[in-house]
């Protein structure tokens, strides 16, 4: 008796497994296929050349309102910061990205480094800041090397 409780359940559970598995085909009328090459050079072709900027000749690089050193030093403890501001003049949502140096008087790199601000929405300002190994910040110059704007998703 106790045999065919068991061989029931296993039964039941061969049928669940068979319908459970039975909803898995090769077939599906609802997804969609991956895109071709042809398909993903229309798509490249639809977006705007400058990334959705009204004025085709504005410069991304405008983006970046302000961008400085800010010195927060006190009671002989070093504290320098490098602090951005970011308007988005796009008409999508943007990701940031800029390489920086500190250059002191004799034109040596004191320091560098890499910021990121992510998701600004069009129109949108953003602040924000880091902090530096920099020791001073009398005649230190700060360089953007690099600049780069993407569309957020």
């Amino acid at each position: 008796m106790k045999h065919r409780g068991i061989a029931s359940v296993f039964v039941a559970l061969a049928a669940a497994t068979g319908l459970a598995l039975g909803g898995c085909t090769t077939e599906d009328d609802d997804s969609t296929p991956a895109p071709t090459r042809e398909t993903q050079t229309e798509e490249r072709q639809e977006e705007s050349p400058q990334g959705g900027r009204e004025d085709p000749g504005a410069n991304e690089r405008s983006d970046l309102i302000n961008f400085k050193l800010d010195d927060r030093s006190q009671a002989g403890i070093t504290n320098i910061w490098v602090t951005w501001t970011i308007k988005n003049n796009s008409s999508e949502k943007s990701n940031y990205t800029w390489d920086w140096e500190a250059v002191d008087a004799n034109g040596t790199r004191v320091a560098s480094g890499t910021q990121l601000e992510t998701n600004v929405q069009p129109g949108q300002t953003a602040t924000g800041e880091f902090p530096t190994t920099l020791k001073e910040t009398q005649g230190i110059k700060l360089n953007i090397t690099d600049f780069d704007r993407t569309k957020a998703f």
